[in-house]
């Protein structure tokens, strides 16, 4: 098996087909049956491609002729790799880096390309300075988009919203994979039982420190094959989505509605709050993801959710009045970009219909909150185009609704109201951004 040939294709497979890297690099590690050393290599190539395409495709600038537009797409991936490995991984050799890129041309046919590649890579290899960033007086904007990697306006938009430390912060944790974290599901274990179990299964797992009932794990391996996680012992939820959860405060014989709820981990997270004793009406506009929703339920011993087809946006169909309601929205995912890389190159990433999209939801779900419950309205995005300003909004349009403290115990990094809080990513917890409030009778 050539893993670099396999990236190649992976690369090729985001590029044209539009496929998510995760999934297609998954599904290449099962059929292809690597083991850890090979697999982690893949993912190393294939991440750090996409990661850094901003960056690669910069540095190509400085040693081609051929304007970047005008270089065929394989050959241009197959430069990203090599370049990839002779500057931002350390343990391939030069030479490695060089004639395996040769070799990956020839072997797609790429017969010119190959002494084109081998050019660029060489002059690189010779060059005492492999490659200078852009001049960050003259141009802070472009410094910091081509040093990590990032759209010029998301550097843009982030500068303005949060300032330079806070920007620095979000670019730094756009690379590298964050932090694995599982939901205890405590309707069948407990957390110190959980750790021992997964010990046993050579699993390295901590408690988090910033919630109870969570775990950080380490070497986990395949996950769908464990013991307890085949047991219903756990499932995966980055700590973000727990403490929306959190903030919601679902209580035991509780109505609740959870209106956008696949994956359904948040729905899971609530169930378990509620012990499990109560009822929760969990939507999605796809059958095939509430399939997923109900087998994961069982899996887990939840009987308390409901799944049902509705369009957030347009399903006029009335609902019972709920004391808990999450409206988790369809967001355009920025705080999440270091698990989905290959999202920050969208062209639509700052569409101005996605906040008119996210208002329409929230009001539309608000009206089914009982008098003297709980909504709360959150995104896994950083821009306030999608967070505050529909917050506020949404308080100025619709008075019986009152702002009210997320109860969370999470240091705010910006100055915003209590009921809200901004996450930002930390290698701890995704992008995420969280607004409560109770319904109140005028």
């Amino acid at each position: 098996m050539n893993i670099r040939n396999q990236a190649l294709k992976i690369l090729i497979s985001v590029e044209r087909d539009g496929s998510y890297s995760a999934l297609v690099i998954n599904n290449s590690i099962k059929e292809n049956k690597l083991d850890r050393t090979d697999a982690s290599f893949l993912s190393a190539l294939v991440y750090g491609v996409l990661e850094r395409q901003i960056t690669l495709d910069y540095i190509i600038k400085q040693y081609s002729k051929i304007p970047l537009r005008k270089i065929e797409l394989k050959t241009k991936l197959i430069l990203r790799l090599g370049i990839l490995q002779l500057c931002f991984m350390d343990k391939v050799p030069e030479s490695a880096a060089v004639n395996e890129s040769v070799i990956l041309a020839k072997k797609h046919k790429l017969m010119k390309s190959s002494g084109f590649i081998n050019g660029v890579l060489r002059s690189i290899t010779r060059a005492e300075a492999k490659y200078t960033l852009p001049d960050k007086v003259k141009d802070k904007e472009y410094y910091y988009s081509v040093k990590y990697s990032c759209p010029r306006e998301l550097v843009s938009l982030w500068l303005s919203a949060y300032g330079e430390s806070i920007t620095e912060s979000i670019l730094k944790n756009l690379s590298g994979r964050p932090q694995l974290t599982a939901r205890v599901n405590t309707l069948r274990t407990t957390p110190d039982k959980l750790i021992s179990e997964l010990g046993k299964e050579c699993v390295n797992a901590e408690k988090s420190d910033i919630i109870e009932d969570a775990l950080v794990l380490k070497n986990t391996g395949s996950i769908e094959h464990l013991k307890s996680y085949k047991s219903g012992k756990f499932y995966i939820q980055d700590i973000a989505s727990q403490l929306c959860v959190k903030a919601l405060d679902p209580q035991p014989r509780d109505i609740m509605l959870d209106i956008c709820s696949a994956p359904g981990g948040k729905s899971f997270t609530a169930a378990q709050r509620m012990n499990n004793r109560g009822k929760i009406f969990s939507f999605d506009i796809y059958e095939h993801k509430l399939k997923l929703i109900n087998d994961t339920a069982k899996r887990l011993g939840i009987d308390i959710i409901v799944t049902d087809i509705r369009n957030a946006d347009t399903d006029s169909r009335e609902l019972a009045l709920a004391d808990r309601v999450l409206c988790d929205v369809p967001c355009s995912g920025l705080g999440v970009l270091s698990r989905k890389p290959e999202i920050r190159y969208k062209n639509d990433l700052l569409s101005g219909e996605l906040p008119e999209l996210q208002y329409r939801i929230l009001c539309n779900s608000a009206k089914y909150t009982a008098y003297g419950g709980t909504l709360v309205y959150s995104t896994c995005t950083l821009n306030p185009d999608e967070n505050i300003e529909n917050v506020k909004r949404f308080l100025s349009e619709n008075p019986e609704f009152r702002p009210i403290d997320t109860g969370l115990n999470v240091e705010h990094r910006i100055d915003e109201p209590d009921n809200v809080l901004t996450l930002f990513p930390n290698g701890k917890t995704d992008g995420f951004f969280i607004a409560k409030f109770k319904r109140i009778k005028l």
